[in-house]
């Protein structure tokens, strides 16, 4: 048998006290071995066994109820161990109830209370005379959700005191359930009840007939004696001292509660001003909130509480309320000047000045934020471009030695004045432009050439954004980004209209200023003279040589590029195409002022030594296209003896290729181009050109037969193996099925050529090709015109390979090797049968079907090649 269980001891609680319904946590030992094992809890004598919640053998939670007793213990009953003990006690708190005089320092609900100073003189409101059920039956609720109700009875409603009280509505919502004898009964009652109010006022006065007798006499007896007693002529009558005395009366009564009444009167007016006050929370706390919120930057949640505000009460007449709502107007003004200050202020990205332009439109600021925003980053761009001349010309002349530099931007160092921008520009110009810089980069370059690359820096970094908001100023996407219409959309793009001329103005100005820098530092002689004190000042400068002139003509067609970029119309980018002529100009000038000094200095170099023909070396020291070709020699021998004079990644036939096209573009745009000017200005020597292009022309003849050797003779030689592989016999073969893989092979290395041909220069395509097709067609044609006989299969495939090949590679067949196809075909016996020739051109389709892809690249394309 198992051992009986110990009865339950509580042992603590906590808290120890409190009012009803206070939640306590009651602690012991053997306190139940579960939930169903818990069957009393007793706390001051109340039955507290609803509330409890059984944690463990060591815990119960519950709530204390409204007991009689103010102290008493916790008793615990459980189905093992029957009723417990305690060694603790709980007292209960019982609130004190507040009458209407005592004073309290919290609000007393007077509900309950009825004055009968300010209500005598009524009577009791008959909605409070009024039952709560009127059928006198009990109420059975549904679950018919309201929302249904409304809809079924439009306009209706389901409360018996409402005007528009329905009936139905009222029993399917409270007596859905009820039987209809227990609405029979409900009938009963109306009508009594019905009945009893039509009787009421008879039943009254039937019951209290005698009192109206006694009533009648008193007023009677009263009247009798008012008349006796003068009381209109005589002065100190009866009902003078009756008025007298209720006059004290009323006035000692005043006196006793007039502090009373006086402090009920006060707490009214401050109960009422705590619910306008909770009520209209939201507009008394709205100042403090905008603060708050622009201190945070959560200008979107102030922009929303400031229109809720205006919509509610933006027109009211309550004094306090336009007190607190001008106040919010004053904290308004002040975010609006905020914001219009960081809008305007410099540097800042795109992105900002979009987010705050659209706040200053949401709070209805004054005037065009966005034409503002224009307006200063035009100023702002303007006085960056004059800072950046003005420092380095100050650097320059050493004005201030001490100056700190700052924007280290790959070496170099850049004015105080532009420390602030962000210079890694949106357009990433990169390598394009600039090539990697040794360490004394900053000391080698001219101040020219550095002026000219920061004053790039300012404008690519600058110029884009400046563009873009006024794109987006004339699209409206300022405030729509999906572009749908609004009124500030629509007023934005009226604007921008008005105003497109002012921006073009503003463009022109800031080309105008960056092109008239460059000039003032390169070519001042370009400048007017007015112009000179503003845009030039570089007294100390270095006079540029021509390859410091062509990275300034790089860097100045990189900035135009990324300006073109934009789609910023020609006209307002000429001036900068200007600059760029005059720079070109300005750079072949120079070139060739060295070019007249070198060539003064060649006397020095004269040996006096005379060869077989008469002249000594002197006028090959100028000869330097001789020298160019003796470069493309040296190459071409390297290349052939398999020297590598690079460490490109060509291989040697592409190597082949590209002297072979510097050789052709040489003869082309150089030789003969001189050779036709020579001509037509009546030069002599042109006898000289001549023998010159005829020396690139050996060079290229040797070059494109080392090429065409080294790619049609393996070609070539995989045909015969490919025709005979697995003992092809001419004489005794299947029925032709398609054309074999030997030739597939062959065109897909035809193929193979063609693209490292059109990789390098789209036209040697053609001379190669034609001369690879040559190549093959001969040998094709020197193979058929070996074989000894044919049968009827072996013709029929032999016809249909040199039919499918010569098709293929038509574009590129010249009168060579047409003659090498057509002595191929005539060695073939004829087709006799016309199913053999329907059969053939059946084949030929599905090669040419089946190979398409691989075929395109043979026929006229306008794709320019990829140049390596």
């Amino acid at each position: 048998m198992s051992r009986a269980r110990q009865p339950p001891l509580v042992t603590g609680i906590s808290p120890n006290e409190g009012a009803a319904w206070t939640k306590v946590t009651i602690r012991g030992e053997n306190l139940g071995t579960g939930p169903a094992d818990l069957i009393g809890l007793l706390i001051c004598g109340h039955n507290c066994l609803l509330t409890a919640e059984w944690m463990s053998a060591s815990k119960i939670v519950c709530r204390v109820g409204p007991a009689k007793d103010d102290k008493g213990e916790i008793i615990v009953t459980t189905k093992s161990g029957g009723n417990g003990t305690s060694t603790v006690s709980f007292k209960l708190l019982k609130p004190e109830k507040i009458g209407i005089l005592d004073q309290s320092a919290v609000w007393v609900d007077e509900m309950n209370y009825y004055d009968m100073r300010t209500d005598r003189n009524k009577g009791i409101s008959p909605l409070s005379l009024r039952p709560s059920n009127p059928l006198g039956i009990e109420i059975d609720k549904g679950k018919i959700p309201q929302k249904d109700m409304e809809l079924t009875f439009p306009g209706m409603s389901g409360d018996f005191t409402s005007e528009n009280f329905s009936a139905t509505w009222y029993l399917i919502e409270n007596h859905s359930g009820t039987s209809f004898e227990q609405l029979r009964t409900a009938a009963s009652n109306l009508k009594k009840q019905a009945t009893k109010k039509n009787e009421g006022s008879l039943a009254y006065v039937k019951g209290g007939l005698s009192t109206f007798f006694e009533a009648q006499d008193a007023l009677a007896a009263i009247h009798q004696r008012l008349e006796s007693d003068g009381t209109e002529r005589v002065e100190g009558s009866m009902t003078q001292r009756l008025e007298n005395i209720l006059n004290r009366a009323s006035d000692t009564a005043d006196t006793l509660f007039q502090e009373v009444l006086g402090r009920k009167d006060k707490a009214d007016s401050t109960r009422n001003a705590l619910n306008v006050l909770q009520r209209f929370k939201f507009l008394f706390n709205l100042p403090l909130y905008i603060e708050r919120n622009i201190q945070k930057g959560d200008y979107d949640v102030v922009i929303n509480d400031y229109e809720k505000a205006k919509s509610l009460f933006g027109n009211t007449e309550v004094p306090v309320f336009k007190k607190v709502y001008a106040e919010v107007e004053t904290r308004i003004g002040a975010l609006r000047s905020l914001l219009l200050e960081k809008l305007l202020q410099t540097p800042s990205t795109l992105h900002d000045q979009k987010r705050y332009i659209r706040y200053l439109s949401d709070l209805h600021a004054p005037g065009d934020p966005a034409w503002q925003c224009i307006y200063a980053q035009h100023k702002w761009i303007l006085q960056l471009m004059q800072n950046c001349r003005d420092e380095f010309i100050s650097d320059q002349r050493g004005d201030n030695p001490h100056k700190p530099h700052t924007l280290d931007l790959e070496g170099d160092i850049r004015p105080l004045g532009l420390s602030r921008l962000s210079h890694t520009a949106s357009l990433k110009r990169g390598g394009s432009l600039r090539t990697p810089r040794p360490s004394t980069w900053r000391f080698e370059t001219p101040q020219q050439v550095q002026f000219v690359e920061k004053l790039s820096d300012v404008v690519i970094s600058q110029l884009p954004n400046f563009w873009k908001l006024w794109i987006s100023y004339v699209n409206g996407s300022l405030f729509s980004e999906t572009g749908e219409k609004s009124g500030q959309v629509e007023k934005s793009k009226k604007n921008a209209r008005q105003r497109q001329n002012d921006f073009k103005k503003m463009i022109e100005e800031l080309t105008h200023r960056l092109v008239k820098l460059v000039r003032g530092a390169l070519l001042p002689a370009t400048l007017p003279q007015g112009e000179l004190s503003l845009y030039g000042g570089w007294e100390n400068k270095t006079e540029l040589t021509a390859p410091w002139l062509t990275q300034v003509i790089h860097i100045v067609r990189g900035f135009h590029e990324a300006l073109a970029a934009l789609e910023i119309p020609n006209d307002l980018l000429q001036v900068i195409q200007d600059l760029l002529l005059d720079l070109r100009v300005h750079c072949l000038m120079v070139t060739l002022l060295h070019t007249t000094e070198d060539v003064k200095r060649l006397a020095e170099k004269e040996d006096w030594v005379v060869d077989n023909e008469g002249i000594t070396t002197l006028p090959y020291l100028h000869a330097f296209v001789q020298v160019f070709i003796n470069c493309l020699e040296h190459l071409m021998t390297g290349c052939l003896s398999g020297c590598v004079f690079c460490v490109h990644v060509c291989t040697f036939e592409q190597r082949l290729l590209i002297i072979l096209s510097n050789c052709q573009y040489l003869e082309r745009h150089t030789f003969l181009n001189l050779a036709d000017h020579f001509e037509k200005h009546g030069f002599m020597g042109t006898e000289k050109i001549t023998r010159v292009s005829e020396a690139v022309r050996q060079l290229d003849r040797k070059l494109f037969d080392a090429y065409i050797e080294r790619r049609a003779d393996p070609i070539a030689g995989s045909l015969e193996p490919g025709i005979y592989a697995g003992y092809f016999d001419w004489r005794d073969c299947q029925s032709p099925t398609g054309v074999r893989n030997y030739l597939k092979e062959a065109l897909v290395s035809i193929i193979t050529v063609h693209a490292e041909v059109f990789t390098v220069s789209k036209e040697l395509v053609p001379r190669v090709l034609s001369k690879i097709v040559e190549s093959v067609a001969d040998e094709m044609s020197r193979l058929m015109q070996c074989v000894s006989s044919f049968s009827k299969n072996g013709a029929l495939q032999a016809r249909l390979e040199l039919c499918a090949l010569r098709d293929a590679i038509a574009p590129y067949l010249n009168s060579e090797s047409n003659a090498s196809f057509k002595l191929a075909l005539d060695a073939l016996p004829q087709l006799q049968s016309g199913a053999d020739k329907k059969l053939l051109e059946e084949l030929l389709n599905t090669f040419k079907s089946s190979m398409q892809l691989q075929l395109t690249c043979f026929q006229p394309s306008s794709v320019q090649p990829v140049k390596r």
